[in-house]
């Protein structure tokens, strides 16, 4: 008999409510309510009577912040916040462009002409170098055609950094530049 694997589900950001708030008094904020400091129990009262739960917001606060809200609702509403603040967020592509120290002009070309629709579509371009064997002794060969490959792009995107060695690899990154 095979076993299904456990798969925990998404943890729910836990709020104290009405019952569950064990402190004497409580930071009182709201739209219906005057802002202030009232005891717990009175607190509570004033969300029973507007047939809401008090949901403790900020709970390292001195004292704690609730706010007397429908407490569906304010889950509803934070959910959707974080769903609109992850679509906002930038998510940055890394494209790699690969060289030896003994690339030919034409390839060169053919390689620029790629990272330059990556740089113009707004990904990052890492171009790297990589030595085989010997050809490590030809360092400032793989670093000159570094930069002139950044010289090339240079309207395009700005290297974030001087080409750097480690291991077998000299690399560079290249940012594109904002445009206007």
């Amino acid at each position: 008999m095979r076993r299904r694997k456990f798969k925990p589900r998404p943890k729910q950001p836990s709020f104290r409510i009405n019952n569950a708030i064990r402190v004497p008094e409580v930071r009182l904020v709201g739209d219906n309510v005057e802002v202030g400091v009232y005891s717990t129990n009175r607190a509570q009262e004033m969300a029973r009577a507007q047939g809401l739960d008090l949901v403790e917001i900020s709970p390292k606060a001195k004292p704690p912040v609730c706010k007397i809200v429908d407490y569906q609702k304010f889950l509803y509403e934070k959910k959707k916040k974080e769903k609109e603040m992850k679509s906002k967020q930038v998510k940055t592509v890394v494209k790699e462009i690969r060289f030896t120290p003994n690339t030919d002009e034409h390839d060169f070309d053919f390689k620029a002409k790629h990272a330059q629709k990556f740089l113009e579509a707004g990904n990052k371009v890492k171009t790297y170098v990589q030595f085989k064997g010997r050809a490590i002794l030809f360092k400032e060969r793989g670093e000159l055609l570094l930069l002139k490959f950044a010289d090339r792009l240079s309207e395009f995107g700005s290297p974030e950094q001087m080409p750097k060695l480690e291991g077998k690899r000299m690399f560079m990154f290249l940012s594109p530049k904002k445009k206007k």
